[in-house]
């Protein structure tokens, strides 16, 4: 039998093409969601993009999704009899009884949600799905809990339904229990940054990794899974659940036949965030360039630089005009064939985001501000049945 930590490794190929272009598509947005496994090992400092409009348009477009699949203020379903069967099994009588009772449980549940942290976990893993494609929503009896992309790998079958999955974290030894038969590891193990018991090198001695093992059990017709450490399994964390009600939740912002993964919103505009960054650091490089004053002074010029240097706003010098000059950058209107592209580029990533911008004049109507809306949420599709 295959261990977790196996099964992981022989998936990490058909998963690093989709990390990959995650990755690049965290860098020019939110460069904390997706990191590569050495930014945590060695704490390096994340590189922050030179412009902050992808930042925007993801977290604007998560809380919108956030805002329609949650709603703080009105519960999201409702509890209702099928009128068909009320007859047969229920007095029509007892109709108006039993939907008091069940807005009773409808707003029990809310509150359970709204004291619970499960709406931070909802919203991240909307930031992830819009980023990277995917996310991992695991409903325990403590909460929700996602996972990253590069913390788990899925496998699919060819109808695009999950036959395996595999996760990886790293927990403190603490944790998992003095009990637990741990081998130490040897400094050999560790040489080329993940060793033979899957230990990245720059962990710390307390981490170690676990690896949680999900798939399909086709005699039984259920969902089992276990944790490893070190491929053993640790006691006590077998369990499992019926086929149509697992608490593992993979889920694909857009789905490609074929593909165990899915594809994220950002993707989709990844060229004109890639033209957006380059364009964005040559204005700010360019401006701070045209921004810098510089004066030179003739040779031959009586003036002595020395004397310009030290004169005060509105000092008297002696010196003609002529002998001096002002260095200029001279590139105004390259600079400005440069801002009218980064403009529309904005404006592009702007209406795929659902960021709504409104035109400023002053009879703007509330008529036009809906309209606009309703053009704006035509753009996703069915993203908000899919979700």
């Amino acid at each position: 039998m295959m261990t977790a930590r196996g099964k992981y490794e022989s998936l990490i190929g058909d998963r690093d093409q989709f990390l990959n272009v995650a990755r690049e598509c965290s860098r020019l947005t939110l460069p904390y969601l997706i990191k590569n496994d050495d930014d945590n090992a060695q704490h390096k400092t994340l590189v922050t993009p030179w412009q902050a409009v992808g930042a925007k348009a993801v977290t604007n477009l998560s809380s919108k999704l956030m805002l329609a699949l949650l709603p703080p203020q009105t519960s999201f379903f409702k509890l209702q009899v099928n009128d068909a069967k009320l007859g047969q099994m229920f007095n029509p009588e007892v109709k108006s009884e039993l939907e008091l009772s069940f807005s009773k449980i409808e707003r029990m549940i809310m509150e359970h949600i709204n004291a619970s942290s499960d709406r931070v976990v909802v919203h991240q893993a909307l930031k992830h799905l819009i980023v990277g494609g995917n996310s991992l929503i695991y409903m325990g009896k403590k909460g929700l809990k996602s996972f990253p992309l590069n913390r788990y790998v899925i496998e699919r079958d060819g109808d695009g339904n999950v036959v395996s999955i595999v996760t990886k974290e790293l927990i403190s030894r603490r944790v998992l229990g003095k009990d637990l038969p741990l081998p130490e590891v040897k400094p050999n193990e560790v040489g080329d940054g993940q060793g033979s018991l899957g230990i990245s090198s720059g962990s710390t001695n307390d981490d170690v990794p676990v690896y949680t093992y999900v798939k399909m059990e086709e005699q039984s017709g259920r969902w089992i899974w276990h944790q490893e450490v070190f491929d053993k399994i640790i006691p006590g964390s077998r369990s499992s659940a019926p086929k149509s009600a697992s608490p593992w939740l993979p889920l694909r912002f857009n789905t490609v036949d074929g593909e165990a993964y899915g594809r994220g919103r950002v993707e989709e505009f990844l060229g004109d965030l890639r033209s957006l960054e380059a364009l964005s650091q040559a204005l700010v490089e360019g401006s701070a360039a045209a921004a810098k004053v510089v004066f030179v002074v003739s040779p031959s010029s009586t003036t002595k630089p020395q004397t310009l240097a030290k004169a005060g706003n509105g000092a008297i010098v002696q010196g003609r005009p002529d002998d001096i000059g002002v260095v200029q950058v001279g590139k105004t209107a390259d600079f400005s064939t440069a801002a009218q592209m980064a403009d529309q580029l904005v404006q592009r990533i702007n209406d795929g985001f659902l960021v709504l911008q409104i035109r400023q004049s002053e009879r703007t109507t509330a008529e036009e501000v809906r309209l606009t809306q309703l053009d704006l949420e035509q753009g996703l599709g069915g993203l908000f049945s899919l979700l």
